[in-house]
């Protein structure tokens, strides 16, 4: 049930408190299992083994999982995390976009996890590092391998350096946001001219619109529009395709609407941002702003052959002239459109067909 439950865009994590447990398989490999509190260690029928967590970490849509085991845990196939990089540490959101499944447990293999206290040392540790005391760089982001870190210090230090926690990846490069700070402005992490900034914004814009024609998540891509318009408020690209997502992919008018009103102030010599704002005006029924947004678009390119289907639909279907649906609809074949509605609503009304479309 609970992968079903989790989106993308959600942060799993997920605490175990129980017995470990380690078999061989046929070749002499250490498989380690997992036991709930209240089953016997034996118990095999209730084991979780590593397989069954990887299955399930798969299933998951979450791009960030963290399992908290608090036990012991050995014989697992697992890779050491990878250190952030210094770009990394400077704008952690970068870094942390790619996918991460991983786990913290509470000691190494054949090591006895110290329970004199309630809650034991790993579960102090984690509650103190979750409140603040595991962010050593103090940039307000805690990452998962830095609460690993806290945690396996205090570990240490209070067992007497018995118990050492581990700390691993099953699967993704990234690392799990635990605490999201404020972002960074740019990649770079420090000041920037405007045209590194442009330039920022423009790679974010650009994997979008690769995103989009891969068909890709329209919920990904509306990510990178905002970290384009992040890096630069002015990149009126942008907007123009955040409104096209919202209008036709990521159903919100509202946010359509903002999204085209400032493509076309901070682009205004793009025909689609006037394009765009006039199908949104249009998809809300203020149909005479949406004829003028339009219009807009054609002062800009005179030869946009899809302008002029949409104005003819408009005229045709909303605002009911048919001489201006007419006009439209002509002007759409003579500008090389090739819509077949355009070429029945003229033959329909007894208009001969462009030349270029007998």
């Amino acid at each position: 049930i609970l992968p079903r439950k989790v989106g993308r865009q959600d942060r799993l994590v997920i605490y175990f408190a129980g017995h470990a447990g380690i078999t061989q398989d046929m070749n002499g490999k250490d498989l380690g299992y997992l036991v709930p509190w209240d089953a016997q260690i034996s118990n095999a029928a209730k084991s979780i083994t590593l397989d069954e967590l990887k299955e399930f970490s798969r299933r998951v849509m979450s791009r960030h999982v963290l399992f908290l085991l608090d036990t012991a845990v050995a014989g697992w196939d697992v890779t050491p995390p990878q250190q952030l990089s210094l770009e990394g540490r400077s704008a952690p959101e970068m870094e942390t976009e790619k996918r991460a499944i991983q786990v913290m447990t509470a000691a190494g293999k054949g090591e006895a996890v110290i329970r004199t206290e309630s809650p034991d040392a790993f579960v102090q540790a984690i509650v103190a590092g979750l409140q603040g005391a595991a962010d050593t760089d103090k940039n307000g982001w805690l990452l998962a391998s830095e609460l690993a870190a806290y945690v396996t210090q205090r570990v240490e230090q209070k067992s007497g350096g018995v118990q050492h926690p581990q700390f691993a990846r099953l699967h993704g490069e990234g690392d799990t946001i635990l605490i999201e700070g404020q972002k960074a402005s740019f990649k770079s992490g420090g000041q920037t001219t405007e045209a590194e900034k442009i330039a920022a914004a423009k790679e974010e814009y650009d994997q979008a619109f690769s995103m989009l024609q891969q068909q890709q998540s329209a919920q990904e891509a509306l990510v990178r529009l905002n970290k384009a318009i992040e890096y630069y408020p002015g990149y009126g690209d942008a907007y123009v395709l955040k409104s096209y997502l919202y209008l036709e992919h990521v159903p919100n008018l509202t946010e359509a609407l903002s999204a085209a009103r400032s493509a076309v102030k901070f682009a205004p010599n793009n025909p689609d941002s006037s394009y765009t704002l006039g199908l949104v005006l249009q998809r809300t029924g203020q149909f005479p702003d949406a004829e003028q947004a339009m219009r807009q678009a054609l002062a800009v390119n005179p030869n946009y052959s899809d302008v002029y289907l949409s104005l003819g639909d408009l005229y045709a279907e909303d605002l009911k002239d048919k001489a201006k649906a007419l006009d439209a609809y002509k002007r759409h074949l003579e500008t090389g459109g090739v819509e077949g509605r355009a070429k029945a609503y003229l033959e329909q009304n007894g208009r001969a067909l462009p030349s270029t479309t007998q």
